[in-house]
């Protein structure tokens, strides 16, 4: 190579190999990082809470079609096969529309607790964030929210004997065993829940202390980081016991009586988790002829909006959640929309 061609290939390596212009070195520069494992690989949950019939499962529906997410119930009686019609359960075609998890997994002769719950649903946010998708929990059991995000106490197992023994006994005299034995829990627990002051008394005896001391206490490094994902809604009080109103004239015309007739064949009488459930316990009355049928279809009514009552005062009490009241007039999609904003998620086209 003779000395002037000799000198352009040289003078061409120094420029653009060894000292490259600006320009070559940003077309030469190293390939962004990949995005880390995080909210785009692995979506944290979004939880969605509220009274019953205020709107939360159409709205979770939605959210999840709108983000490619799966909806993890947290409903402590949707859980059982058959309450379908009393528990407003996702219908087939609702199901269709989103992956439901946490439906239908349990027989009426089972029982299901706050333990097995979380095991559960650890299980199904696994497996929905391994397919990419987003995990989004729907329900009206504040128990299940507290306990997924703050974990539970250390209280101890169901006893069955002892168990059998409580539930064979007056409610009167639990309550007054209660209230005498732990006067703070007696004062704070749903007196119109059997289930519950059953449970408090069992532990009171297994363990020999009181059942508010034993009470899991939130954990604010949990909530610190989950609390920006989590939604109450709420309805002004005529909004809601209207809608209350027509989902139970709904549930009726739609078959409620023949569903709990048959129901009773399969053992809904001796499962006392699942006759806590709204609506069942009183067609069963009406079955036995303790009363008519427009009457039962009023106490339903009434139950359902004391029942929304309690679940609004619990939320309030316990959840560090964000607040949204939903209007009558409101589309559901705007909501959905503003929730997609407040998680920093952009919707899948």
């Amino acid at each position: 190579m003779d000395t002037p061609a000799f000198l352009f290939v040289f003078v061409w390596f120094v420029y653009f190999v060894v000292h490259p212009a600006p320009a070559l070195r940003l077309k030469m520069a190293k390939p962004p990082a990949p995005h880390p494992p995080s909210s785009i690989l692995h979506p944290r949950p979004i939880f969605i809470a509220g009274p019953t019939a205020v709107g939360k499962s159409e709205i979770a529906l939605r959210l999840a079609e709108q983000l490619g997410g799966e909806i993890i119930s947290a409903d402590s009686m949707q859980v059982y096969r058959g309450l379908d019609l009393g528990t407003a359960k996702p219908s087939p075609a609702e199901r269709a529309r989103v992956p439901h998890h946490l439906i239908d997994i349990c027989n009426l002769t089972e029982n299901f607790d706050a333990a097995q719950f979380i095991r559960l649903a650890q299980k199904a946010i696994t497996e929905i964030q391994a397919r990419g998708h987003v995990p989004i929990f729907c329900g009206g059991t504040g128990l299940y929210f507290k306990a997924f995000l703050s974990g539970l106490g250390e209280a101890p197992g169901t006893n069955p004997d002892l168990r059998a023994e409580l539930e064979a006994a007056s409610f009167e005299a639990l309550l007054h065993e209660l209230r005498e034995r732990d006067p703070a829990a007696y004062e704070k627990i749903d007196k119109q829940n059997p289930r519950r002051v059953i449970r408090a008394v069992e532990v009171i005896r297994l363990t020999g202390k009181k059942f508010s001391e034993q009470r899991a206490e939130w954990k604010s490094e949990v909530r610190s980081q989950k609390s920006e994902k989590a939604f109450c809604f709420a309805r002004q009080p005529a909004d809601l016991h209207a809608r209350i109103n027509a989902r139970v004239d709904a549930m009726f015309a739609r078959g409620m009586v023949e569903e709990t007739r048959e129901l009773l064949q399969h053992g809904l009488a001796e499962n006392k988790t699942a006759m806590q459930a709204i609506g069942y316990r009183q067609v069963v009355e009406y079955l036995r002829d303790e009363r008519s049928l427009t009457e039962t279809i009023e106490l339903v009514k009434s139950r359902t909006r004391q029942f929304a009552k309690r679940q609004l005062t619990w939320f309030r009490r316990h959840g560090n959640m964000e607040w949204i009241e939903l209007k009558s007039d409101e589309s559901l999609e705007e909501c959905v929309q503003k929730i997609c904003e407040t998680v920093s998620i952009q919707p899948r086209r």
